[in-house]
């Protein structure tokens, strides 16, 4: 009778299974569903990164800070240390989640202040790579915001609040942990995630999605397996199921599912994709709060209202993300740099909402950034390495001289994301141009090791030989190193004290560096017929526009000020003359449209 009934069970376990499998879409279904309109003309998203690695805020003035733990685990000296010194040297990761007491959360400000901010929806996230749970999940027992921490289902209140102020709800979901005992990510073998995800990943997510009902799901850490080992088909389907037409994914599902909106980090805007898009960065490097950020690593409200314009105008949209500290509060400078974003939504709403990518996305020109800089060594990761170069497509010549102390053979070795060329005496001594580095759109956190070059030459102690280095960035990560070792030094960064503006100088003061790319100073949307030129600077008497001849009838005004401007079309540009415009008439001083009626 036992061995009977053992049967049948068996037989409806691999029923359900089979059931579960096959009532998923095909990718082909998945990927020809029409993704929601809410999230087209949203256009802006604010993301929030939130949990007990919030407690310590801490880590380089590069790093995320939301990567304690991962920082911890591989014994990265200064979270090491920073913990030792103001925990205690018996303090583990763990014991922060008591000291996560978010006493001045309230939902309801939060969602206040991102309806301020002219975003149409939120991404909270849920669960991080260290696996605390900021829902009462029965899958992390003792490790989630209710039983460990403050006593609080954070996803479900933020959830009913940001929804009663008008606003779609997102979720975060980290696909893989860094601490499970089923699969620790970056630790165990790729493929023996299997348990994991039977066991624990797939019930946990069916557990928060099934609870709050998110129309947008982003999931991520998907890099090192499948889609088919993570069950993202069937999870989606499932997804979709639940939720319906206003239910929308990103595209981090694991290799070959090639589906979902596309979530470039820390880029500079211009993605051309027919896909959804949104550039997805925070406010500073970080995504997690980091204390250890210096104020030149925030944007400014005006670089945060431009690059919100550029995704528009390439046709995506922007998820910005806020680090709130441990007690809940979003720091001051963080709802700034919102509200001002939302106070230009609110006057140019019109160019934005609903908006489309014209024909021409902008208008570019050569930029550049002069300055001494102290040694070659900069690990930009996904930013530009100061305004008004831009993140992507730029390069960097650093002149100037290089004295040893010693005479000696020495090395002199390159590393680069993406290419380097080193001259020495006039000499090319270094040639590794071609780009060698894989790229990748999202997770800046996912780098590739720069590629590395060196070579030989003697140098003479005392002797100025001029040195020139050429760099060039194509896409995402960017990073540049020159050391050099010899007989009597370790290999080491070329230091200040060996690098020389000119020969003139009687102390090391390192190099000459001159940075170089394009920028967007003009961008176009299209709305409801009407075109919509955005300039980021303020022109002096004409704003001149290389666009196609427009109609007679068509009419030009500034947005924000009453009236009509006076245009003419020259030589293939339409000039706009603003020189009747007063400063007293202008709404804001970031950026400035001019609606173009009856041109298209």
């Amino acid at each position: 009778m036992r061995r009977i009934s053992t049967f049948i069970l068996f037989f409806f376990i691999l029923v359900g299974n089979a059931f579960s499998q096959d009532s998923a879409y095909t990718w082909e279904a998945l990927r020809e569903r029409p993704y929601p309109q809410w999230f087209k003309d949203a256009k802006l998203g604010v993301f929030i990164h939130w949990g007990i690695y919030s407690v310590p805020s801490y880590g380089g003035a590069e790093s995320y800070g939301e990567w304690f733990l991962r920082g911890i685990q591989t014994g990265a000296k200064t979270r090491l240390d920073f913990m030792k010194k103001n925990y205690g040297s018996d303090f583990q990761y763990k014991d922060f989640a008591p000291l996560f007491k978010a006493e001045l959360f309230d939902a309801d400000e939060w969602a206040e202040i991102f309806r301020g901010s002219g975003a149409g929806y939120i991404v909270m996230v849920s669960k991080h790579h260290d696996g605390y749970c900021l829902w009462p999940s029965k899958y992390a027992p003792a490790w989630n915001s209710m039983e460990n921490g403050p006593g609080r289902d954070f996803v479900g209140e933020l959830g009913e609040a940001v929804r009663k102020k008008g606003l779609k709800f997102g979720l975060y979901y980290s696909l893989p942990e860094w601490n499970s005992s089923l699969h620790a990510w970056h630790t165990d073998p790729p493929d023996s995630i299997g348990r994991y995800v039977e066991e624990h990943m797939i019930p946990q997510f069916k557990e928060l999605i099934g609870t709050y009902k998110p129309e947008l799901v982003f999931t991520d850490g998907e890099w090192f397996n499948s889609a088919e080992q993570w069950h993202a088909r069937e999870l989606i389907s499932w997804y979709f199921d639940q939720v319906g037409n206003d239910a929308i994914v990103n595209d981090r599902w694991g290799h070959g599912a090639d589906i979902g909106f596309l979530t470039p980090e820390y880029s500079s805007g211009g993605l051309q994709t027919s896909r959804p898009w949104a550039e997805v960065r925070g406010l500073g490097r970080s995504f997690g709060l980091n204390r250890n950020e210096k104020l030149s690593a925030y944007m400014s409200s005006t670089e945060l209202i431009q690059l919100f314009v550029r995704t528009v105008a390439n046709g995506g949209g922007l998820i910005i993300n806020v680090g709130p500290a441990a007690d809940g509060q979003i720091p001051l400078l963080q709802q700034e740099r919102l509200r001002d974003l939302g106070n230009w939504i609110n006057i140019n709403q019109e160019a934005i909402y609903g908006a489309s990518a014209h024909s021409v996305t902008g208008q570019e020109k050569a930029v550049t950034l002069k300055r001494v800089d102290p040694r070659v060594d900069f690990d930009w990761v996904r930013n530009t390495p100061g305004y008004p170069v831009v993140e992507d497509n730029f390069t960097a010549t650093w002149t100037g001289f290089l004295k040893t102390d010693v005479t000696e053979t020495v090395t002199i070795s390159a590393r680069a994301d993406d290419g380097i060329r080193v001259y020495l005496n006039a000499k090319l001594l270094l040639d590794q141009w071609e780009t060698v580095a894989g790229e990748n759109n999202s997770e800046a956190m996912r780098n590739n090791p720069a590629a590395k070059t060196d070579g030989k030459v003697k140098l003479v102690a005392g002797k100025f030989y001029p040195i020139k280095i050429e760099y060039h960035e194509k896409h995402q990560n960017a990073s540049v190193s020159l050391s050099w070792e010899g007989n009597s030094f370790e290999q080491q960064i070329i230091p200040r004290q060996n690098l020389f503006t000119d020969s003139l100088q009687s102390k090391g003061n390192g190099l000459n560096a001159e940075y170089t790319s394009m920028r967007q100073h003009i961008a176009f949307t299209t709305n409801k017929g009407n075109l919509y030129a955005i300039t980021f600077e303020w022109p002096e008497q004409f704003l001149e526009l290389q666009l196609a001849a427009p109609h007679t009838e068509t009419k030009i005004s500034l947005i924000g000020r009453d009236g009509y401007l006076p245009w003419t079309y020259e030589e293939n540009k339409l000039k706009i003359d603003i020189s009747g415009v007063k400063f007293s008439e202008m709404k804001n001083c970031s950026a400035w449209t001019f609606k173009i009626e009856n041109y298209l």
